[in-house]
């Protein structure tokens, strides 16, 4: 029999492309919904790779990761089952901005999300490079590699990461790679553009890695874990008692110096990246230049994996030249005398406009054709996450014939994230931020299985021992709410209440009174002797709910007013060149973006609030 250099591979109902942390998601959530998938990596060894930060959480981040956790994702258990080191960041601050970090061992994350990967059922991995995205009748019906075997399926998920046309820069060096050596991904983009996609060029970059043993930590501040904290998943029994600190230290006039004085040698400066580069997330290069009155920047020394003595230095990404480079970084109190193990790159991508997609994550052009991750112009290994398993639900509710899974922006962090994406776009790489989130008291990381796990579980992700676990926390919130509004006699709590500088009451005051007060939970349990057996992440929640509880109902009062115009839905056969009031720019923008209603019609920008009031009574006249 002659074999052709084309095979068809059937059997496959899914196909996604890319198995950074976003193809993870996505296959994860195809194949346990009960789609036979298959994922399509360039390199097995790059399975959830951390190429930069072997950390996952942040302010915003960990947010981000608990609602993975929540909708049955598995960003948060493979991070609690490789964590390093946990902290809880902004504790000072509100509940609203407080989030949760773990520094990950970053070999480890790689092997036990593969090993997730590899035995779970439904789901098939592949080493091999997409060329071609195979459409017929405006639909996808499979991935051709460039090995010219066609995978038909009838959804594709495309969650390329850096690997579109990939080119590492560092002075004067530039070449056609992925990230830390791996091969680019050359063939895709001239096939995206073929579809219709806006392809354009993002850069982001990575800081090197040191040799631990040649680092004096004695010349560094010493930052410890916690274990007094709750662990990323709701499936988690605790954080890890043994971690690994990390460092701090400090940049100085000395390390500006150099870097001044070899700006021109700089690719970012020179022209020679060509690349948007994250605003937030900035080289120690364009910081010095963007903010030349700090007289230093802070650098965080963190341990790449528990069997390596590589050390991650975050605060000091650059593009600059090795030689210049070693010299920079030996002059960091604790780095003097430092050995770079891995210098710091750029690295240049293509990446699409956004506004091309619907919320669901499915290209407007290609029916069944999805993105998610760092294709679609984000930053981050959990904004990443948090596409690959919408679009992967996405695809596979469309399969099985169910209505989408769309998060509002009052429902979760991932809402704000792919309503910014889908309606505004982003000229630069995108990063999650809580001062995106307009409802962000709302959208705390304690009650993330509150707001989305109902939603998982009927989606069909979240599995039966999730849910019953939900079931059971919110079970005990309702009760330790009941419990802290019991009231207590004056004579009981007076001198309590005294001792933390409050008048002795004249009636009975409630657990709750004395939260509003400023009393802690902890002093109050110590001192009457409640809720003792409870969970403390269970108290947590319910003792937020209570002293935020103004704050929550008058945002109650503001989500109840914005969906009324979520409400109210856009036909999809409107076009708006014809309806008279429309200034021209919202005209331009609406027929491109194709909003689903008048909420999301008003957050575009170029679309004025008299352009909103023009298309209510447009809607009244088409009734």
């Amino acid at each position: 029999m002659e074999v052709t250099n084309e095979f068809y591979t059937d059997g496959y109902e899914a196909v996604v492309v890319g198995a950074g942390h976003a193809g993870c998601e996505a296959a994860l959530a195809l194949a346990r919904t009960g789609i036979p998938t298959l994922i399509l990596s360039l390199n097995l060894d790059s399975i959830a790779f951390m190429a930069c930060n072997p950390s996952v959480g942040g302010t915003a981040k960990g947010q981000l990761v608990r609602e993975i956790d929540a909708l049955g994702g598995e960003m948060g258990i493979n991070a609690d089952k490789t964590a390093l080191q946990m902290r809880m960041l902004n504790v000072g601050k509100g509940a609203a901005v407080q989030s949760l970090r773990a520094q990950a061992d970053k070999h480890a994350y790689h092997m036990q999300m593969k090993k997730t990967l590899e035995n779970t059922p439904n789901l098939t991995i592949l080493q091999g490079e997409a060329a071609q995205i195979l459409t017929e009748n405006g639909k996808v019906c499979g991935v051709k590699t460039t090995f010219g075997e066609i995978i038909r399926a009838r959804a594709v998920i495309l969650a390329t990461g850096v690997y579109l046309k990939g080119a590492v820069i560092a002075g004067e060096f530039r070449q056609s790679s992925g990230p830390n050596g791996f091969a680019p991904a050359n063939e895709l983009t001239a096939d995206l553009v073929r579809l219709g996609f806006s392809v354009r060029r993002f850069k982001t970059g990575t800081p090197a890695r040191v040799d631990g043993r040649t680092v004096d930590y004695s010349k560094c501040e010493i930052q410890e874990g916690e274990h007094n904290i709750y662990p990323f998943s709701y499936l988690s029994d605790g954080v890890p008692q043994k971690q690994l600190p990390c460092y701090l230290t400090y940049t100085n006039e000395k390390t500006h110096e150099i870097i001044r004085a070899n700006l021109h040698r700089s690719p970012l400066f020179s022209g020679m990246i060509k690349g948007t580069g994250p605003r937030y997330c900035p080289s120690i290069e364009d910081k010095v230049v963007r903010f030349a009155d700090k007289e230093r920047h802070q650098i965080f020394l963190e341990p790449e994996c528990a069997d390596s003595n590589e050390v991650y230095v975050q605060g000091m990404s650059s593009s600059l030249p090795h030689d210049v480079q070693r010299a920079m970084y030996r002059t960091v109190p604790g780095l003097e005398h430092v050995r770079i193990m891995r210098y710091a790159y750029a690295i240049e991508y293509d990446c699409i406009d956004t506004l091309d997609v619907y919320p669901t994550l499915e290209f407007k052009k290609v029916e069944g054709l999805y993105t998610a991750g760092q294709i679609n112009g984000t930053s981050g290994y959990e904004e990443a996450a948090a596409q690959g398993l919408v679009a992967g639900l996405n695809a596979s509710l469309k399969l099985r014939g169910k209505d989408p899974l769309i998060l509002r922006r009052d429902e979760a962090y991932i809402g704000v994230l792919i309503d910014d994406l889908v309606t505004k776009g982003t000229n630069e790489p995108y990063r999650m931020m809580t001062s995106r989130a307009e409802h962000r008291i709302h959208l705390r990381q304690d009650n993330a299985d509150l707001r989305l796990t109902e939603k998982g579980y009927a989606a069909g992700l979240v599995t039966e021992e999730r849910y019953q676990r939900f079931l059971q926390r919110k079970q005990a919130i309702a009760r330790i709410a009941k419990v802290l509004e019991e009231r207590v006699s004056p004579k009981r709590c007076g001198d309590f209440l005294t001792a933390h500088n409050n008048p002795s009451p004249a009636g009975g005051v409630s657990y709750a009174d004395m939260l509003r007060r400023g009393i802690s939970v902890e002093e109050i349990c110590a001192e009457f002797g409640i809720l003792q057996n409870e969970r403390k992440d269970d108290i947590e929640t319910a003792v937020i709910d209570i002293k935020y509880e103004g704050y929550l109902k008058r945002g109650l009062e503001q989500i109840e007013k914005a969906k009324k115009l979520e409400d109210k839905k856009l036909p999809d056969d409107i076009d708006y060149e014809q309806i008279a009031g429309l200034r021209l720019e919202a005209r331009q923008k609406l027929n491109k973006i194709r909003p689903e209603n008048l909420g999301q019609a008003g957050r575009i920008s170029g679309v004025s609030p008299a352009d909103v009031a023009v298309l209510m009574v447009y809607l009244s006249t088409r009734k």
